[in-house]
């Protein structure tokens, strides 16, 4: 039993010791990249007028890793039911082999239409996305954000959307 356990805490150095070294931050030296998606906003619905799942679909521009990990973005954001976010942020890569998870915020102007109003004109958007990066750069994943005005209104409900991405890399 004890050859055993010696034997699998030998495997695990040799099995785990590789994965480290597969640990980065940031992107340095890929290109910016544009980054489209779709996919629910609102799901978590309040019981205010007009609040409702409904619909999303999003485009950024992200300028690469200009300020050392960190990687500024400028994106909009449209509703089925109208509404309409534009905004900038920044967000930083964290990979592990071809993960990367990106934490992220952003702030900018935002107008319900039809749909959530959210107190303010004035939205912040913070979350994070986990994508798989393939080898030519190109990215597939999973974004999930919280958006509201962090209180600078009385009104302040908020809202989660969650998105499927794909990134591809613009090599000018």
């Amino acid at each position: 039993m004890r050859f055993l356990l010696a034997a699998a805490a030998v495997l695990a150095v040799f099995v785990v010791r590789p994965a480290a070294a597969q640990f980065s931050l940031g992107a340095p030296g890929e290109p910016p990249r544009l980054e489209l998606g779709g996919g629910l906003y609102d799901i978590t619905p309040s019981r205010r007028k007009n609040a409702g799942v409904q619909g999303d679909f999003l485009g950024e521009y992200h300028f690469g890793d200009v300020l050392w990990i960190f990687s500024p973005f400028v994106g909009a954001q449209v509703t089925t039911r109208g509404g309409t976010y534009a905004y900038f942020g920044f967000g930083f890569d964290i990979n592990y082999g071809p993960w990367v998870l990106t934490p992220n915020g952003a702030a900018g102007f935002y107008q319900p239409g039809g749909g959530t109003p959210l107190g303010s004109w004035w939205e912040y958007k913070t979350g994070a996305e986990l994508d798989y990066k393939f080898a030519d750069l190109t990215r597939l994943g999973i974004a999930i954000h919280h958006m509201s005005n962090a209180g600078i209104t009385k009104l302040n409900p908020g809202e989660q959307q969650i998105e499927v991405v794909y990134s591809i890399p613009l090599r000018w």
